[in-house]
């Protein structure tokens, strides 16, 4: 019964997140996060933040952080936007760039959010096939849509889309705005940061959630133009001006200020996705090539659905999409060592005994 819900939302299908369970222990590789602390820096700030000026409410601009994004990416204040979470900073970026009953155009597979907002906010949509082996068909990008959206790497696959490519999906389509998705990029992917300066209607998504470890502080940013800014910020002031609190700032810009700390735990998952993709290579799984924090991987013998279950029972949970072109794929985040090695020996034994 949807009695008093909106024709807006009555048809609408939401997006649906990985398990979070609250009964059992799991090793947890379904959700992408970070398995290893945040910044110590951070948790300081966050402590030191956490007083009795919680009464009143936070800087609506979130200066603070926003000055930490400034000197370490090394763009001007006005070409900066944060809010909570890269998931608000896409939604808010969906409303300020693509009319209702417009067509813009993304992947056939990737983030399951950008349909849901699309049809949240009455924008409509073209996906674009990937090629067989997951990569972004360039050239099906050009021109004919009212704005373009890539995750970049993309999620699930964690396959990037090198800066030649994003180059010229942006030369082809100057009219319209292009939004790069880079939630994972920290992970080895190179960044369309550069082609700022160069694009107008370029805006470039991050988030803390990933390479930062602050899943649980929800903060993401946008870098773009001036004027791609002033409009988020329209959408923003729009909805809620305080889109970020007073501990989330605080965290936030100092883990960004701690670089060190950044690039030391970045690294450990880099070289963990490395050493795992190539286990289980060794037990027949066909690995797609990840720039991501985590890995997509199908085995040719065990259906991912099968294993998928097995490793649910084993206390150990991973993501599968039950859709069409990808339901033999297990996305798995990279976890801590230990972690890592309880899986291997998991799937060493389930397929070992088929």
């Amino acid at each position: 019964m949807k009695e008093f819900w909106s024709s807006r939302i009555r048809q609408l299908t939401p997006y649906t997140p990985g398990e979070q369970p609250k009964n059992r222990t799991f090793i947890k590789l379904n959700t992408n996060e970070n398995p290893y602390p945040p910044s110590p820096k951070a948790i300081a700030a966050i402590q030191a933040a956490a007083g009795e000026r919680l009464r009143l409410y936070p800087d609506p601009e979130a200066a603070e952080l926003v000055q930490a994004l400034s000197r370490q990416y090394g763009l001007p204040e006005n070409q900066i936007f944060v809010g909570n979470g890269s998931d608000e900073v896409l939604a808010f970026a969906f409303q300020a760039f693509f009319d209702p009953g417009s067509t813009i155009v993304f992947p056939d597979i990737t983030y399951s959010f950008y349909p849901v907002y699309a049809n949240m906010f009455g924008i409509g949509y073209r996906t674009i096939p990937l090629n067989e082996d997951f990569t972004v068909p360039t050239d099906a990008f050009f021109a004919g849509n009212d704005g373009v959206v890539i995750a970049n790497p993309n999620a699930p696959t964690g396959i990037e889309l090198g800066q030649d490519g994003i180059r010229a999906i942006l030369e082809h389509n100057p009219h319209v705005a292009v939004i790069v998705d880079e939630a994972y990029v920290d992970f080895g992917g190179t960044s369309a940061l550069p082609l700022i300066a160069e694009y107008p209607n370029l805006l470039v998504v991050q988030t803390t959630s990933k390479s930062r470890a602050l899943a649980g502080l929800r903060v993401g940013f946008a870098f773009g133009n001036p004027n791609l800014i002033a409009a988020m910020n329209c959408v923003k002031n729009s909805i809620n001006s305080y889109t970020l609190d007073r501990l989330a700032i605080a965290g936030a810009a100092a883990a960004v200020e701690d670089r060190a700390y950044f690039d030391a735990q970045r690294q450990k998952v880099m070289d963990t996705r490395a050493r795992v993709s190539h286990q289980l290579t060794q037990l027949g799984f066909t690995v797609l090539p990840s720039k991501s924090n985590f890995i997509f991987a199908s085995h040719p013998s065990v259906p991912a659905k099968t294993l998928f279950a097995h490793l649910r029972e084993e206390g150990i949970l991973v993501r599968y999409f039950d859709l069409p072109r990808i339901d033999n794929f297990l996305r798995i985040s990279i976890g801590a060592d230990h972690d890592m090695e309880a899986l291997v020996s998991a799937l060493e034994k389930l397929t070992h005994d088929e």
